[in-house]
């Protein structure tokens, strides 16, 4: 049986991340719908750099990269907001990640500009209560990508979707700063499996600064 709402009460802001195409945004809905919080969202279709962006990334990496990283600014302001804070919020990204994908798109002064200009503002970035890292083997990735058919993803090669998965991976086998749950999305189905999903409310009751899902009695300092 999954923990009581009330067993979390300490959280306020659970930030969930993985790959393009992981489920990121659909377990955000279900959180936000069963812990009673507010959602903040990414939106890539509002990034008009995005679609030329993978049809052609060396032309278009600094722009579409910029444009992202000033969305999230904008949204980690929104969270510092005392109205946001007076309950629980559930994002589907941290503003941490975003060097990520920066540092595979963008090379010599583009990437020192946008470094320059991420240093000024991650600052402002609050840390998670609790992050839920989301990862599923390439093909897993690919397939749910194809299947959501988004437009402006159409162009994007299976290379840098592992790309980006691989450095996601690493990034993670090293986070500390926030209590982490990490979850293998191809072993479990958090939104179509209920006994599944009540394992998750049980990781996020719990203190332990890591958790692995499905091999949740594995705990590591």
């Amino acid at each position: 049986m999954g923990a009581p709402v009330g067993g979390m009460t300490a959280l306020r802001y659970i930030a969930i991340e993985g790959p393009i195409g992981v489920g990121k945004t659909t377990l955000c809905h279900r959180l936000a719908h069963s812990l009673e919080a507010q959602r903040l969202l990414e939106a890539p279709e509002d990034n008009p750099f995005l679609g030329p962006f993978y049809q052609d990334p060396r032309r278009h990496a600094l722009s579409a990269q910029l444009f992202f990283l000033l969305q999230r600014a904008r949204q980690v302001d929104s969270l510092r907001q005392p109205d946001l804070f007076a309950g629980r919020c559930i994002t589907d990204f941290m503003f941490e990640k975003d060097p990520l994908f920066a540092q595979l798109t963008l090379n010599g002064p583009e990437l020192a500009l946008y470094q320059g200009i991420y240093e000024r503002l991650a600052w402002q970035a609050p840390v998670p209560d609790r992050v839920i890292y989301l990862y599923a083997p390439l093909d897993v990735l690919c397939e749910r990508v194809a299947r959501r058919g988004r437009r402006e993803e159409a162009p994007m090669s299976d290379d840098y979707l592992a790309r980006v998965a691989t450095s996601y991976a690493e990034y993670f086998s090293r986070y500390r700063a926030a209590p982490l749950i990490t979850v293998d999305a191809r072993a479990m189905d958090l939104v179509g499996n209920p006994g599944d999903y009540a394992r998750l409310l049980d990781a996020l009751a719990s203190d332990a600064p890591v958790i692995h899902l499905p091999d949740s009695g594995q705990l590591r300092a």
